[in-house]
């Protein structure tokens, strides 16, 4: 049996990583596969789960575009009620950030509206594997000009903060228990990946034969309630390890105690880390979830003071 401490780390090696480097690094948390991450490992990673239509794997990558577009095909563009993206008014356009699930969905959705095609042609160009049994070339004629301009992150930091809100995307990895993982999903606007134990079966090497669980803050060490608490997390532990000599990880895991530890990767705006942090360092709030949130909500203090004040 391992017991670590509950931690986070937000994702800035993958805010200047590739989209395809960034998908594989969050999509293979899922099943701890992160061993198999190599130099030409992600493309094929990517492709494999854009033709299976994993859209939550493609949740973890988003893009800002800067659109130069004729009011009338704004109007046109607002009518469609598109789903997960963050559309802000600018000079002469549109400023629109979304994750690649939503501009697959989007153009599958509505493929007739000038905006879209335009923004998934763009993107389409750029990097076909990611719009796999979406979108194909096309030659388009008639029509508006229209201008799709890339906006890099470090622009994005120097937006205005009503559009830094907005646009400004946060991935934070958390080494926690599952009771507050159940707690964190319940955050709609979040896209997430979690380590998965229908499928990491922890009897193997990798994970040292052996299930790991996250030291709980409500026990002192040395306490008899500490003690019991141990006691249990062994017994689990034997009897998942037995019931994988018959049975498969689904069917084990089914002994496993919130306690464990598991990974998971939350993906948003700045706007609504602000509300999360809001209810999980509240007094009120779990205090497990508290554990992380606090030293998190210090940190984005740090780097974003007048958003987080």
């Amino acid at each position: 049996m391992i017991i670590v401490d509950p931690s986070f780390e937000i994702q800035d090696d993958l805010d200047q990583a590739s989209l395809a480097v960034r998908l594989e690094a969050c999509g293979r948390i899922c099943y701890k596969s992160e061993e198999k991450i190599s130099e030409g490992s992600a493309l094929p990673f990517v492709k494999k789960i854009a033709e299976h239509g994993h859209n939550s794997v493609m949740e973890m990558a988003v893009v800002t575009l800067r659109l130069h577009c004729s009011p009338s095909q704004i109007a046109d563009f607002l009518q469609c009620q598109s789903k997960y993206l963050f559309v802000d008014p600018v000079d002469d356009g549109l400023l629109v950030t979304g994750s690649i699930r939503a501009f697959r969905e989007l153009y599958s959705t509505f493929p007739e509206i000038e905006l879209v095609c335009a923004m998934v042609d763009f993107l389409g160009a750029r990097h076909p594997y990611l719009f796999e049994n979406v979108w194909k070339p096309v030659i388009r004629t008639g029509g508006s000009a229209i201008t799709v301009v890339k906006i890099p992150l470090e622009q994005v930091e120097q937006l205005a903060p009503v559009l830094l809100l907005h646009h400004r995307f946060l991935g934070v990895k958390f080494i926690v228990n599952r009771a507050v993982t159940h707690e964190i999903v319940r955050h709609r606007p979040c896209s997430f990946l979690q380590e998965s134990q229908r499928y990491c079966r922890y009897s193997q090497d990798k994970f040292g034969n052996q299930v790991t669980f996250i030291r709980p803050l409500f026990f002192a060490p040395d306490s008899s309630e500490y003690k019991l608490w141990q006691q249990a997390m062994e017994l689990t532990e034997a009897l998942y390890l037995q019931l994988l000599e018959t049975s498969t990880p689904q069917a084990a895991r089914t002994v496993l105690p919130n306690s464990c530890k598991t990974e998971i990767i939350v993906y948003c705006n700045l706007a609504e880390w602000r509300h999360i942090l809001k209810l999980r360092t509240s007094p009120a709030a779990e205090p497990s979830m508290r554990e992380v949130m606090i030293p998190l909500e210090t940190e984005l203090k740090k780097r974003y003071p007048l958003l987080f004040a």
